[in-house]
């Protein structure tokens, strides 16, 4: 084979393989996710891009407050905060989030609480007897998902309770718009 067609044959073959690995790492450990809409204001803004960590839910269970991508239909992907655990009753009142009958803090909807008034709660009361299904604890694998803008979300009190075979994975990495990199916690 002449230099010219080897030299070819490498590039083709580097090409080749940089696609593979791109597709396997796009398709079972990492991807880009847009965010569309208001309902996780503040804490996510309509248009941020992100990254959806999609292996890190077969090496370990989720956590409360994460931000996760789950399928909420065949054509659509919603992206809310884990709010239940499986085994555990979650109701609202008087704006605050209790599971179990304890109080949980929610310090990322600390500065929205703050700014509401008494009379106009972020979040509506509910409990998860309200929500279809009408469980009395969150089956297992299943979680309570809400957007943190709760009067503009559709999460699990419209949808219901979310499986663990929906969810795409978790995601936390803002890498565009540029002035809005950041890692997200709680």
């Amino acid at each position: 084979m002449s230099k010219q067609k080897s030299e070819w044959f490498d590039w083709i073959k580097a090409l080749l393989i940089a696609f593979a690995l791109a597709f396997i790492v796009r398709t079972f450990f990492f991807a880009p996710i847009v965010v569309d809409g208001p309902s996780m204001m503040p804490t996510l803004h309509d248009g941020d891009q992100m990254i959806v960590n999609k292996f890190l839910y077969d090496i370990t269970e989720p956590e409360r407050f994460d931000i996760v991508v789950f399928h909420a239909s065949d054509q659509k992907d919603f992206i809310k905060r884990i709010i239940g655990l499986p085994g555990e009753h979650v109701a609202v009142d008087d704006d605050v989030l209790y599971i179990n009958g304890e109080e949980v803090k929610e310090p990322f909807l600390a500065s929205q609480k703050k700014k509401r008034m008494s009379t106009n709660p972020l979040t509506s009361d509910f409990k998860l007897e309200d929500l279809p299904g009408e469980y009395e604890k969150i089956p297992e694998n299943h979680v309570l998902v809400l957007g943190d803008n709760r009067n503009n979300s559709t999460d699990s009190r419209m949808l219901g309770l979310v499986s663990m075979d929906q969810i795409v994975g978790k995601t936390g990495l803002i890498y565009w718009p540029f002035d809005r990199v950041q890692t997200i916690g709680e």
